[in-house]
């Protein structure tokens, strides 16, 4: 995943719900220049962040094993556009698991303010395309640990998630892989 339109979770319920923020900063090169002297956040980076969040809460279902992607938007409605400064939270609920894919509904709020409304489909991709993961298992675990994906994840009872055995064992490699930083203190002593 090249660019992230979540900054991070807040609530993440496998298979039931997850709460991301997204704040909104002038900063970001795609709202300095995408409408000058008028800067908002372009909805469908907004429609982008919403899938993000929902289409990590279906994948985490199966433990990444499924290639979700998004396939459909069935419903888009925003009430205002997403200004700096503005602190987007989105809401995504699973509405219906398939063997071929899911249907999640998306809310996203500024404040108190209902900001925007989605329905998303999303696909799990099957044989008639390329096997393996959709991205680099050591960047794709760096992401959902940026978005602290599992310091709030719960199971529905309660009990916190775990990075999959595969995405784990890829997360060791990778650190093993890196020389230790030699402490500047230590080399500093007589």
């Amino acid at each position: 995943m090249r660019w992230f339109w979540i900054d991070r979770f807040e609530e993440f319920v496998r298979g039931r719900r997850a709460v991301a923020i997204k704040n909104v900063a002038l900063s970001e090169e795609q709202i300095d220049g995408y409408s000058p002297g008028f800067p908002l956040m372009p909805t469908s980076l907004v429609i982008e962040g919403m899938a993000q969040t929902a289409g990590l809460l279906i994948g985490e279902l199966s433990g990444f094993e499924h290639r979700v992607v998004l396939a459909k938007i069935g419903k888009a409605v925003f009430q205002f556009p997403a200004r700096p400064g503005d602190t987007l939270r989105y809401t995504a609920t699973i509405l219906d698991v398939k063997d071929d894919g899911a249907m999640a509904s998306i809310t996203s709020h500024v404040g108190d303010r209902l900001h925007g409304e989605v329905e998303l489909m999303f696909a799990f991709l099957d044989d008639r395309f390329l096997p393996g993961p959709l991205f680099e298992p050591v960047d794709f675990v760096a992401m959902v640990r940026a978005f602290a994906m599992y310091d709030v994840g719960v199971t529905p009872d309660g009990q916190p998630i775990e990075l999959p055995p595969f995405y784990a064992q890829a997360e060791r490699n990778a650190e093993q892989s890196y020389p230790p930083i030699p402490s500047p203190v230590e080399a500093s002593k007589p």
